[in-house]
Parts: structure tokens; C-alpha cells; sequence
């Protein structure tokens, strides 16, 4: 066989490739589909809250979401028979803090410390994307509303 039929024919091969790679990406031929989630763990209340972790038990749900200080989302819904926020979060572990002259000071959110003093960050509390008007253990659950706290640079 001469070099250049060889050539012809790899070039050949080479540009069929080329087309399947390509119409298999603009197609989405691809297998990167999930499997469908645990319903028994998962819910969506909210579009907000796509995939939310269930914590606690109780009559009344909430949204809760946490970001962290690189800006990682984690969403639950908490269910509780309590009355404020911070009395629903404190009995599941996803807060701690001390009091203070102002209520309970939030140090830590699911598992992450920010200490003011040392980084400059704090945690911010939000209802419903607002700041929230009360501290989080002054806050009464409104199951319409969603929580959330947010590390932030002072």
C-alpha cells in the first residue's frame, strides 16, 4: 500500500471520529444522567431548595439553607414543634453560640466555626433573602418563610 492511500484512509478515519465525537456532544448522547433521589430524604418545597435534607420531627416545616464561608449551599427542611427558629436549630446541633446582650450570638453553623476576631466573619441571619429583623432566637417559625444564615465578612 502506498503512503499516500495510507494517509488518504487515516484522514479518512480520523474525520469520522471527528463527526461521531461532535454529534454525540451536540446530541447529549452522553450517560451523565443521575439516578433519581431518595424521596425518603429528599424534598422540594421550594425551587429555591432543590434538593433540601429532612432534619427533626414535629407539626410544623421550614426552610433552612446555610452558606458557608467558601459559599457552599446546603439547604434542609426542618420539622419542629417549637416556637422561634433558633429553638428548632439549637435542639437539631445546626447551631451554636452564646448569649449575649442581644440574644444568642451564632458561632457555629453546621459544623463550621467563624470567629470575628480572628477572620472577620461572622454569621449573618436572613428571612425570606432579608435580613432578618430579629435575632434567630427571637424569631418565630413562619412556615411560609426560609431561614437562612450566611458567613460574612464584617
Amino acid at each position: 500500500m502506498s503512503k499516500t492511500k495510507f494517509t488518504r484512509i487515516l484522514s479518512g478515519l480520523l474525520c469520522v471520529v471527528l463527526i461521531a465525537v461532535i454529534a454525540f456532544t451536540v446530541t447529549g448522547c452522553s450517560s451523565d444522567k443521575e439516578a433519581p433521589a431518595d424521596t425518603s430524604t429528599v424534598s422540594t418545597t421550594t425551587p429555591d431548595l432543590v434538593a433540601a435534607e429532612i432534619l427533626g420531627e414535629g407539626k410544623t416545616t421550614f426552610n433552612f439553607k446555610v452558606v458557608d464561608p467558601e459559599g457552599n449551599e446546603k439547604s434542609f427542611e426542618i420539622r419542629t414543634d417549637k416556637g422561634t427558629v433558633g429553638e428548632a436549630l439549637l435542639e437539631l446541633g445546626l447551631i451554636e453560640g452564646e448569649d449575649g446582650d442581644y440574644g444568642l450570638y451564632v458561632k457555629t453553623v453546621n459544623g463550621v466555626t467563624v470567629d470575628y476576631d480572628k477572620d472577620g466573619k461572622y454569621w449573618a441571619f436572613y428571612e425570606n433573602g432579608q435580613y432578618a429583623a430579629k435575632g434567630v432566637d427571637q424569631t418565630p417559625i413562619n412556615p411560609d418563610s426560609t431561614y437562612e444564615f450566611r458567613a460574612e465578612k464584617g
